[in-house]
């Protein structure tokens, strides 16, 4: 997550639309994946599909998101996620997830939860939703706090501008969901859009990083 700067949001519920998903993401650079646990039986998609990077993208590093309670996170943990984020903050989710040294990164709208992440073992937290809470959270946050890892999802573009505003405000990486994944690319199947929008998003980070 922190040495490519980007890592995509992304769920569908059907699985050869997922592996063509990521084997495009992973085709364009992309290394540190994020399937989000949004649809029913998504633990059985997630469970096909870490199989399926396991063999055909070994470089990559799939992980699990929207994980809100600690049963769900073991479940995922069975299935192979390499790490789970969340959008908020559950304790109970740390302490499964640590016991398994499995990386947590858990949603956080304040300061303090930010401190009681880091406290409970979080390395990474995610500035959750990006685009109400804005690049000065970022900014008024590491100020006191400048040793805190932030990653921001909502509200990230694959735009220069936009990634900017992010990474000068010190974010170590950032979460991007539609605007990778265009809902007509995916219907038409244009997988190589899909490599094209993540190689230029790549390119904008390492520019401007």
């Amino acid at each position: 997550m922190s040495s490519t700067g980007m890592v995509p949001v992304f769920y569908h519920q059907d699985i050869e639309v997922a592996k063509n998903v990521v084997r495009a993401c992973y085709a364009g650079g992309v290394r540190a994946f994020e399937f989000t646990n949004r649809g029913e039986f998504a633990h059985e998609v997630f469970g096909e599909l870490s199989k399926f990077v396991a063999k055909e993208c070994p470089g990559l590093i799939l992980g699990v998101g929207s994980i809100v309670d600690a049963p769900t996170a073991s479940l995922y943990i069975q299935l192979g996620t390499n790490f789970i984020v969340g959008p908020l903050f559950n304790p109970d989710v740390a302490k499964v997830a640590n016991r398994r040294l499995v990386p947590y990164t858990p949603g956080c709208g304040s300061v303090s939860e930010v401190g009681y992440a880091q406290e409970a073992g979080c390395d990474l937290c995610k500035v959750f939703p990006g685009d109400v809470l804005g690049t000065n959270f970022v900014k008024g946050l590491k100020a006191p706090m400048p040793w805190s890892l932030l990653m921001v999802t909502g509200g990230v573009k694959p735009e220069e501008a936009n990634l900017k505003g992010w990474f000068d405000a010190g974010v170590t990486c950032v979460g991007m969901g539609s605007n990778l994944f265009p809902k007509e690319v995916i219907a038409a199947k244009e997988w190589n859009k899909i490599t094209a929008l993540c190689e230029n998003a790549l390119d904008i980070i390492k520019k401007i990083r």
